[in-house]
C-alpha cells in the first residue's frame, strides 16, 4: 500500500495535468492494440488533440484548423497574443479557430493559398504536413538519397526532396501500414498526425526558436546506471520534459509467468517496473509499477546442437498508475535483440544428461559383470562409468536446446532503441 500512495505521489509531480491524463482511459475507438495507441493516448493527455463524445475518431482526417490549433499546442504558443488581423476570406472572425489560424499566419506556420483563402475545413495533406515541419526545423546535413527506398518516391516532385529528406532523417515523419510508401497526396489521418505531432515534440530541440514560445531549456544532464554495460547512460533534463536517451537499458519484470512453447507471434505481453526507475541524481523518471506494455514478434524454437528458443519481444509503451502514457522503442538487451535462457540452464541440462548417462552406464556395466563374474563388478562399474558418462555428454550437447520460460517477477533487461520523452 505505501508503494502504491508513493507512486500516486509521483504521478502528480510528473505531471500537472492529472485530470487530462486519466480522461484518456475512456477513448471508446481506439483499443490498445491500435498501431497508433501510445501515440493518441499521450496527445489526448497532454490536451494537444482532444476526443468528440469520448471518440478520438483515429481513421477520420485532421482538417487544417484542427491541424493548427494542435500544432500551437505542441510549440507552446496556443496563447500568443494576437496582433494581427487575418485577411482570409474563408476565416470570418466568428470561426471557431479563428484566434488559432491568427497565430499560425503572425508566426508563418501554415499558410494560406493564392486564391486569398486558407481552407479551413479542408483536409490537411500529407505533404502539406511535411512541409510545415521542415520549414519549421532547423537545417542539418541531410542526404537526399534517403528516398531511393520508398517505393512511391517519384510521386514527390522535384523540389520537395529536400523537405522529405528532411523530415525522414529527422524522424518526425508516419507511414502506415507501409513503411516503405510515403503517399503524399493523401489526406493525413487524425491518427496519424496523432503519431506527427508526438515525433516533434520529442524533438523540439530541432525546431528553430522563433517558433517556440521560449524554447526548450536543457536544465542539465542526469545519468541512468541500472545496468553498468548499458551503451548510453545519459538522461537529459529540460524545463518540459526528462528524456531517457537512446542506448539506456532497464531492468523490467514479467507480469505473468511466461513459456515461450504456450505463446506464439503476435500475443500481448506485459512487464512492471517493482520499484521507481530514477537517475543516479535522484530525477523519477517511471514511477513504480508502471505496466510496460508490448507484444511477441516472433518465437524461433529449439534446435538441434543445444540451441535454445529465442523469443523477440517488441515493447512499445509503458502506462503510470496515474495513467500518463509514454510511448516507447524498446527490446531485449542482446545481440540479437531475443530474450532466451542463459548458459547455466543449458550447462545444467547437458550435466543432467551427463548424470544421468554416468548412471546407466553403471548400471549396465554391472550388469554385464556381475553375470559372467560377479567378483568383476568393480571393473563393469570402472568401464560402464566414464562410457555412460561420455554417451550423456554427447546426447546433451547435440540434442534440441532448451524452451525460453520466465516466472512471474523475473526480470529482464530490454535496451531503448530510440528515446524515450516524458513530459513533465
Amino acid at each position: 500500500m505505501k508503494k502504491l500512495l508513493a507512486s500516486l505521489l509521483v504521478c502528480g509531480m510528473l505531471s500537472v495535468n492529472v485530470i487530462p491524463a486519466l480522461a484518456y482511459q475512456g477513448i471508446d475507438d481506439v483499443n490498445k492494440d491500435y498501431w497508433a495507441q501510445p501515440e493518441i493516448a499521450s496527445v489526448v493527455s497532454d490536451s494537444i488533440m482532444s476526443l468528440t463524445n469520448g471518440n478520438f475518431r483515429p481513421e477520420g482526417r485532421i482538417t487544417r484548423a484542427d491541424f493548427v490549433s494542435a500544432l500551437l499546442k505542441v510549440l507552446g504558443n496556443e496563447n500568443l497574443e494576437v496582433k494581427t488581423k487575418l485577411k482570409y476570406s474563408d476565416v470570418p472572425s466568428s470561426y471557431y479557430a479563428y484566434d488559432a489560424i491568427a497565430r499560425s499566419d503572425q508566426l508563418g506556420l501554415v499558410y494560406g493559398y493564392p486564391n486569398g483563402k486558407f481552407e479551413p475545413n479542408h483536409a490537411m495533406l500529407r505533404d502539406e504536413a511535411q512541409s510545415v515541419i521542415s520549414h519549421i526545423t532547423i537545417e542539418g546535413s541531410i542526404d537526399e538519397n534517403i528516398l531511393s527506398k520508398y517505393s512511391d518516391a517519384s510521386k514527390v516532385p522535384s523540389w520537395a526532396n529536400h523537405i522529405y529528406a528532411k523530415t525522414l532523417s529527422y524522424g518526425i515523419y508516419v507511414n502506415h501500414p507501409n513503411e516503405i510508401e510515403l503517399r503524399p497526396e493523401d489526406e493525413l489521418t487524425r491518427a496519424e498526425a496523432a503519431v506527427l505531432l508526438y515525433r516533434l515534440k520529442q524533438k523540439l530541440d530541432l525546431v528553430k526558436s522563433e517558433y517556440k514560445n521560449g524554447g526548450e531549456t536543457v536544465l542539465g544532464t542526469e545519468h541512468l546506471t541500472m545496468v553498468k554495460k548499458a551503451p548510453n547512460h545519459d538522461v537529459t533534463i529540460t524545463n518540459l520534459r526528462n528524456i531517457i536517451l537512446e542506448g539506456n537499458v532497464l531492468e523490467i519484470a514479467f507480469n505473468e509467468q511466461f513459456k515461450s512453447k504456450l505463446h506464439a507471434a503476435g500475443d500481448a505481453v506485459t512487464f512492471t517496473n517493482p520499484e521507481d526507475i530514477v537517475t543516479d541524481e535522484g530525477t523519477v523518471l517511471i514511477p513504480a509499477n508502471s505496466v510496460f506494455s508490448g507484444k511477441v514478434l516472433d518465437i524461433k524454437d529449439p534446435q538441434w546442437f543445444n540451441k535454445n528458443a529465442r523469443v523477440y519481444v517488441q515493447i512499445d509503451k509503458v502506462t503510470t498508475p496515474c495513467g500518463k502514457t509514454v510511448a516507447l522503442n524498446a527490446k531485449p538487451f542482446s545481440k540479437d535483440y531475443s530474450l532466451k535462457e542463459g548458459p547455466w540452464m543449458t550447462a545444467g541440462k547437458v550435466a543432467l544428461y551427463t548424470v544421468g548417462g554416468a548412471a546407466i552406464g553403471t548400471g549396465a556395466g554391472v550388469g554385464f559383470s556381475f553375470i559372467p563374474s560377479p567378483d568383476k563388478i568393480g571393473t563393469g562399474i570402472a568401464i560402464g562409468t566414464p562410457v555412460g558418462a561420455g554417451i550423456g555428454l554427447v546426447t546433451g550437447l547435440v540434442t534440441p536446446g532448451l524452451n525460453y520460460s520466465a516466472k512471474q517477477g523475473e526480470e529482464v533487461r530490454v535496451i531503448l532503441l530510440e528515446d524515450a520523452s516524458i513530459s513533465k
